[in-house]
């Protein structure tokens, strides 16, 4: 007898489900209420993404405002985001490097000495200021060059190679130096002016917030007709509309009480560009798939025909061109260069934060935005320790309690993606 089902019970009508929902092993949803219930799951199976930190980020804020209400004050909000750069900056960096799952320790020397080069090269040597900026990049490629190169060539472990570069560049910028130790930015120069008196118009600020939700609007729209094409799942334009909806939001209220003071600074503007260009790079362009892949699993991509020398050694030059750049901001929001710059809690701060932002100690997890994320914690913390009037030391215990934090959740996390076959 035959066990065929009638045609008649057939639904031919039926949309078909997209290709990557039609295994029942994967768990899928539909529409509005569907991508909902896709996002609980996530956090369930340990996809946490940036949850964590933004929660932490609101219970801190929340506690400093309770405890000091002028913490989130106009005038205290466009100094942190002043104070943010110049690490956020060298922390961008530091994420690459972290995607790959190694580390760079000489980060915080490695800013220090281009501070101190640009310092000698325009103030003591009367170079142009362009001239002086591009030595101290080019400083900032060659020493992460020959971090790959030693890396590839004779497989000495990043940590090692590193922390050799934080000593070795710590003596090179104390001589760079020379016997007086400081050299000045005069204040009415362009180094001091760019880092602590420009601002944006205030009518720019808000059309530049237009300008990003709209272009991240049609990013979207333009993945979700790709994914739909290709016939895979697509999130639902409600839930499009409803994310570039709360980012307008927050990013208008922001702006809003930036400009209730000086407003948003062109080297605050210059480092978001450089993160915005980052994730870019990351998520769409072949050498940013590359680099995931690698840091996922380096055997699989080197059989997968992906040169991992090369994107070693690029990622190398660009993390210490950040950290190039990174002292470049410091030294001009400072005013000065001299033999404290990049050392003490800047090299903690910068890893610190690439870490609580987000990027997995084990690779291939991450994104640029774990930068911003993570020095804003950081920069909140010492911003509000400060108001207190509390000691350094506070200040170095608390954010050693949030790194901790931070890397404990990364490991439940993975331990529990890799639970649910998600890893």
């Amino acid at each position: 007898m035959s066990t065929e089902q009638p045609p008649a019970l057939i639904d031919e009508t039926a949309a078909p489900l997209p290709a990557d929902l039609q295994d029942e092993r994967l768990i899928g949803g539909r529409g509005l209420q569907g991508g909902f219930a896709a996002t609980v799951s996530r956090l369930r199976t340990g996809d946490l993404g940036s949850a964590p930190v933004i929660i932490g980020l609101i219970i801190i804020w929340g506690v400093f405002q309770i405890l000091r209400p002028e913490f989130l004050s106009s005038t205290n909000l466009v100094n942190l985001s002043l104070d943010m750069a110049a690490i956020g900056t060298t922390a961008l960096g530091v994420v690459l490097v972290l995607l790959l799952g190694e580390i760079d320790l000489s980060v915080g020397s490695m800013a220090g000495l281009s501070g101190a080069v640009l310092a000698v090269a325009y103030v003591s040597h009367g170079w142009p200021w362009w001239a002086a900026v591009l030595a101290s990049l080019a400083t900032g490629v060659a020493v992460g060059a020959f971090y790959g190169f030693l890396y590839n060539r004779f497989g000495v472990p990043a940590f090692v190679i590193t922390l050799a570069g934080l000593l070795a560049f710590l003596g090179l910028q104390l001589l760079v130096l020379g016997k007086l130790g400081t050299i000045n930015f005069p204040y009415d120069r362009a180094f001091f002016k760019f880092a602590n008196l420009s601002f944006l118009p205030k009518w720019l600020s808000y059309v530049l917030v237009l300008i990003a939700v709209a272009g991240f609007l049609a990013a979207r729209i333009r993945m979700s007709r790709q994914r739909s094409a290709a016939g895979l799942s697509t999130t639902p334009m409600a839930v499009i509309g409803l994310r570039s909806g709360l980012l307008l939001l927050g990013l208008l209220v922001a702006v809003f009480v930036l400009n209730r003071d000086r407003g948003v600074s062109y080297m605050v503007l210059m480092f978001l560009l450089l993160v915005l260009v980052m994730d870019f790079a990351i998520r769409r362009t072949r050498w940013g798939r590359s680099v995931m892949a690698v840091g996922g699993n380096v055997e699989a991509a080197r059989r997968s025909g992906i040169n991992v020398t090369r994107v070693y050694l690029s990622v190398f030059a660009l993390c210490s061109t950040f950290a190039a750049l990174g002292g470049i901001f410091f030294a001009a929001r400072l005013g000065a260069a001299n033999q404290s710059s990049g050392t003490g809690d800047y090299n903690l701060n910068a890893i610190a934060s690439a870490v609580i932002g987000g990027t997995s100690l084990f690779g291939g997890r991450g994104s640029a935005y774990s930068a911003v994320l993570g020095i804003l914690v950081i920069q909140s913390i010492s911003s509000g320790l400060n108001l207190l009037n509390l000691d350094s030391s506070i200040r170095y215990m608390v954010t050693g309690a949030v790194l901790l934090i931070a890397v404990t959740v990364d490991s439940l996390s993975r331990r529990s993606r890799a639970a649910h076959g998600r890893a």
